[in-house]
């Protein structure tokens, strides 16, 4: 199986291409669609995706993902192997996030041409001519040290995301991705606050912890009803504190973005 990830959307043909590329090479491939619609060039949000999706797949699944501003420049082009994964893609930090939480076995940079769709590819479109075949290569089978030189973990990129920090009264965060329905999502796992009365403090507002969306009225952040705001902090199914708003958007109602601090604040 392949998972595809890339900021492409669905107006042009360049997923399609990429697909057509893989069914060259192997037809008999599954490729799952993770999504198309990573905001251009926006790699902390690709990261954050492929961190998050990749525990629902199984053992052996390959994920491609390209969101690629260096294309054609000095970033190198890698595949990644993990005990139950494949990683392949460009490197620039997109892989960070999944490196972070498991040790990879072994990293390649793709330098064998032997399996890429041209030895001359394009410098605008690695996914069509390195990253799609070495992709289909790796879930046909073939192994990763085929695919070029070893390089050491640590000399991957990393994205400068600033990690949390526990205080005496709670935890400083920042806002790691939006959702499609603007929904902010924190980089604090949610179990540190399981069990405990907690509010998170972002933009001047203070929002209480909750359980769903509906522990509150549908309204603007603003509006009150009686001392509680409508926006509200809770643990989403991904795992990480989001700032959300009962059937708004809490982005355009905040304006808080991507990278602003926010704290959790334990309550006695």
């Amino acid at each position: 199986m392949i998972t595809m990830l890339s900021d492409f959307g669905d107006r042009d043909i360049y997923v399609g291409v990429m697909k057509g590329v893989i069914s060259q090479i192997n037809p008999e491939l599954r490729v799952i669609d993770l999504t198309h619609q990573i905001p251009p060039q926006n790699i902390a949000a690709a990261r954050f995706c492929l961190m998050n999706a990749y525990p629902y797949f199984p053992d052996g699944t390959v994920h491609l993902a390209v969101v690629d501003p260096g294309v054609g420049g000095r970033r190198r082009a890698i595949a990644v192997e993990f005990a139950n994964g494949f990683l392949v893609g460009p490197d620039n930090g997109i892989f960070s996030g999944l490196l972070s939480q498991n040790p990879a076995n072994a990293v390649v940079e793709l330098t064998n041409p032997d399996y890429w769709r041209t030895p001359q590819p394009s410098r605008t479109f690695h996914g069509r001519d390195i990253f799609a075949p070495v992709a289909a290569h790796l879930a046909s089978g073939v192994p990763l040290t085929e695919l070029g030189n070893l390089i050491h973990r640590a000399a991957l990129v990393q994205l400068d995301i600033v990690e949390c920090i526990l205080t005496e009264t709670g935890i400083v965060g920042s806002i790691q991705y939006i959702d499609h329905f603007g929904n902010l999502v924190t980089n604090i796992p949610g179990s540190y606050v399981q069990g405990k009365t907690w509010c998170v403090k972002a933009g001047g507002l203070t929002m209480r912890g909750c359980e769903t969306y509906g522990d509150v009225e549908v309204g603007d952040a603003i509006a009150h009803t009686g001392d509680s705001l409508r926006a509200i902090a809770l643990v989403e199914s991904h795992g990480w504190i989001e700032i959300a708003i009962n059937s708004g958007n809490a982005q355009s109602q905040l304006h808080l973005q991507l990278g602003d601090t926010i704290e959790v604040a334990f309550e006695s």
